[in-house]
C-alpha cells in the first residue's frame, strides 16, 4: 500500500472535486493510455490501471469516504477494481460519439449504431487538363468527358437482380454488428462478413456485380479563370464518385496544365518573346510590329543605337492576376540578326560603312596614344 499513489493525484484533480470533474478527468485518461491504443506499451498499461483503480474509488461515495478517512488502508478490503468502472458506458462517455471514441481503439470497422450500414462519401476524382498559354491567359470554358461509378441503372443501387432479395448474414443474424470483449469493454464491431447491412447479396446484379454502382462517362463544363498558371488545381463539388450506400459524392479535382508556347515564356505574371530585328534598324532606329498574347500585333519603336540583347517593356500586355485586375507586362528582347546571305550591292555598302567606321575608329586610337 506505501507504494501507492493519492488517487485525487493519479486523477490530476483536487481532493474537493466534484464527482463530474473526477469523471472527465478519467475519461482523459482512460482515452490516454488504454491497451488497444498502447499496444505493447507496458507504462501506459499501468497508468491505465491505475487511473481505473482511482476512479473507482473516487467514483463511489462510500468506497471515496472510506479513502479520504483511512487513506488506502481504508479501501483494501474492496474488491473488482478494474471492472466496475466499466459497468456502463454511458456513465463515462455519456456526452460523446462512442462510434468515433473507439474507431480510434479498434479501427475504422467500429460502429457505435445498430445494424445498418452507413453510407460512405465517394471518392474523389483527378482529371488532367491540358491547355494553351492563350487559353490561361484569356480563360475560357472546356467541356470534358470523366468516368465515374454512378448508381447502377439495372438494379438502381440495390445490388441485387431481378426478383430476388438479400438474404439473412448468417454471422450477426441480421444485426449488422457482432459483440466483442476488448479488455473490460465490451462493443459492437460492424459484421466483417455483410459489412454492417445486416444482409448479404446471393443473386448479384450483372451489371453492378452486386455493389450498387456502374462506371459511366459525364460531360462537366470547366470554367478555367483568366489566368490560371500551370500546377493549379480547380474543385468542382459534388463531381466526384457516387458514395456506397447512397453516400454523397465526391469532389472532382481538375489539374491544369498549360502547353509550351512556340513565341512566348512565361514568367509569373509577364511574358518573354525575342524579337529579329536588322542591324540598319539597330543603329537608325524605326517602329515593328510584335505579336502579343491577345492575338493581334502591337506597335513598338526602335530607338537609334538599341543594343544586341537590349529587352524592352509592353505594360499590360501579360497574362491577367488571377481574381484580381491588371495584367502582367510583355518584355520583348531584341536580337540583331545577321544575315548569312549577302547582294552584292549589301556587300559594297557594308565595305564603304566599314572603311568609313575604321577610319573613325583609327583616328581614336591615334588620337589616344599620341596623349
Amino acid at each position: 500500500m506505501a507504494n501507492k499513489r493519492d488517487y485525487y493525484e493519479v486523477l490530476g484533480v483536487q481532493k474537493s472535486a466534484p464527482e463530474d470533474e473526477i469523471k472527465q478527468a478519467y475519461r482523459k485518461l482512460a482515452l490516454k493510455y488504454h491497451p488497444d491504443r498502447n499496444r505493447g506499451n507496458a507504462e501506459a498499461e499501468e497508468k491505465f490501471k491505475e487511473a481505473t483503480e482511482a476512479y473507482e474509488v473516487l467514483r463511489d461515495p462510500k468506497k471515496r469516504a472510506q479513502y479520504d478517512k483511512f487513506g488506502h488502508e481504508g479501501v483494501a478490503g474492496f474488491e473488482g477494481f478494474g471492472r466496475g468502472a466499466y459497468s456502463d458506458f454511458s456513465d463515462i462517455f455519456g456526452d460523446f460519439d462512442l462510434g468515433d471514441i473507439f474507431e480510434g481503439f479498434f479501427g475504422a470497422g467500429f460502429s457505435g449504431g445498430g445494424g445498418r450500414k452507413k453510407a460512405r462519401r465517394g471518392a474523389d476524382i483527378q482529371y488532367d487538363l491540358t491547355i494553351t498559354l492563350e487559353e490561361a491567359a484569356s480563360g475560357k470554358e472546356v467541356q470534358i468527358e470523366v468516368p465515374r461509378h454512378e448508381t447502377c441503372s439495372t438494379c438502381n443501387g440495390a445490388g441485387t437482380s431481378a426478383g430476388t432479395k438479400p438474404s439473412v448474414c448468417p454471422v450477426c443474424n441480421g444485426a449488422g454488428q457482432i459483440r466483442q470483449t476488448q479488455g473490460f469493454f465490451s462493443i459492437s464491431q460492424t459484421c466483417y462478413k455483410c459489412r454492417g447491412a445486416g444482409k448479404i447479396i446471393t443473386n448479384p446484379c450483372k451489371t453492378c456485380g452486386g455493389n450498387g454502382l456502374e462506371v459511366k462517362t459525364r460531360k462537366i463544363t470547366v470554367k478555367i479563370p483568366a489566368g490560371v498558371e500551370s500546377g493549379s488545381r480547380l474543385k468542382i463539388s459534388g463531381e466526384g464518385e457516387q458514395g456506397p450506400g447512397g453516400g454523397v459524392r465526391g469532389d472532382l479535382y481538375v489539374f491544369i496544365h498549360i502547353k509550351k508556347h512556340q513565341v512566348f515564356e512565361r514568367h509569373g505574371n509577364d511574358i518573354l518573346n525575342i524579337i529579329d530585328i536588322s542591324f540598319p534598324l539597330a543603329c537608325l532606329g524605326g517602329e515593328i510590329e510584335v505579336p502579343t498574347i491577345m492575338g493581334k500585333k502591337a506597335k513598338m519603336k526602335i530607338p537609334p543605337g538599341t543594343d544586341n540583347g537590349h529587352i524592352f517593356r509592353m505594360k499590360g500586355n501579360g497574362i491577367p492576376y488571377l481574381g484580381s485586375y491588371g495584367r502582367g507586362d510583355q518584355l520583348v528582347k531584341v536580337n540583331i540578326y545577321v544575315p548569312k546571305k549577302l547582294t552584292p550591292r549589301q556587300k559594297e555598302l557594308l565595305k564603304e560603312f566599314s572603311q568609313i567606321d575604321e577610319e573613325k575608329v583609327g583616328s581614336a586610337k591615334r588620337q589616344f596614344y599620341s596623349e
